[in-house]
């Protein structure tokens, strides 16, 4: 008969399960955080651009780029929070500048928005690893009743422990303020001290050393941007070709940025016969 002791110490192992180990570190320069049960997977091919095809962005790759490469030199850098209109080029820049510094042994680690609540599990995990990490957490953004925040302040901010010095935080959002502004003046109208009732989740944004903000390009750039893409995979298209199926094809998406650009190059390929690699 199984000791009454085993049995409770087995049901919680079950309801809290031990820490994750650490990963093999060689196995690649990116991971995956999946939480419940927490493990970093390896991502060995992560899908990005090179730093030199993101046309349209310079300050903000000047400015990511030197922040990053003082982070992963051992030197003081900020968490970063890039911000602004859809497809603009925030998260693919972020993946690039980490493909730029991957050399010095920087790691990124992928955080998703759902798992914000596991993270302090994944700072204990990175405190005590032989590298420093770029982690990343895409699309972020809050909505009236979401409590996820309060878990991001463990990384912002890191209580009495501290932001472990081997860590930086990057997340890219649609929303300068990481909520709705509607949302925000909502709660000042309708709560007794407005200005305390959102003051939490705006003064998130405010815990980003860096704010980097991307706006929609103009045409001159958006067809520097495919021609940029063309000539690096190799497809062959003409200037005035270019131009009028790029005009075409920003018209039926009902607008320019870096992500129209690079769909319209995917359809091109696929036209052509052209590899994307």
């Amino acid at each position: 008969m199984t000791d009454p002791l085993e049995r409770i110490a087995a049901a919680l192992e079950r309801v809290a399960p031990p820490p994750a180990r650490p990963p093999d570190w060689a196995l690649a320069s990116a991971f995956l955080w999946h939480a419940e049960p927490d493990a970093l997977i390896p991502v060995p091919d992560v899908a990005r651009v090179p730093l030199g095809l993101l046309l349209g962005i310079d300050a903000q790759k000047e400015t990511l780029l030197a922040n990053t490469r003082h982070f992963a030199g051992g030197l003081p850098a900020n968490n970063a929070l890039l911000w602004g209109a859809r497809g603009t080029g925030k998260s693919s820049l972020v993946k690039a500048v980490h493909g730029d510094l991957e050399a010095t042994g920087l790691k990124l680690v992928e955080l998703q928005r759902e798992d914000l609540p596991s993270v302090g599990r994944l700072l204990d995990l990175l405190r005590g690893a032989p590298h420093r990490f770029v982690l990343f957490c895409d699309d972020l953004s809050f909505s009236h009743d979401d409590q996820h925040y309060k878990a991001l302040k463990a990384v912002l901010d890191g209580g009495i422990e501290g932001r472990p010095e081997n860590v930086v935080l990057y997340a890219t959002s649609n929303r300068r303020h990481l909520m709705p502004r509607d949302m925000i003046e909502n709660e000042r109208s309708t709560a007794i001290h407005g200005s305390e009732a959102v003051e939490e989740k705006v003064s998130l944004s405010d815990r980003f050393g860096l704010w980097i903000g991307f706006h929609p390009c103009d045409q001159p750039t958006f067809l520097a941007m495919i021609r940029g893409y063309a000539d690096a995979f190799g497809i062959a298209i003409d200037d005035d070709t270019l131009r009028a199926e790029a005009i075409e094809w920003q018209a039926t998406r009902g607008g320019r940025s870096g992500r129209v650009a690079w769909q319209y190059v995917t359809d091109l390929a696929g036209r052509t016969g052209a590899q994307l690699r």
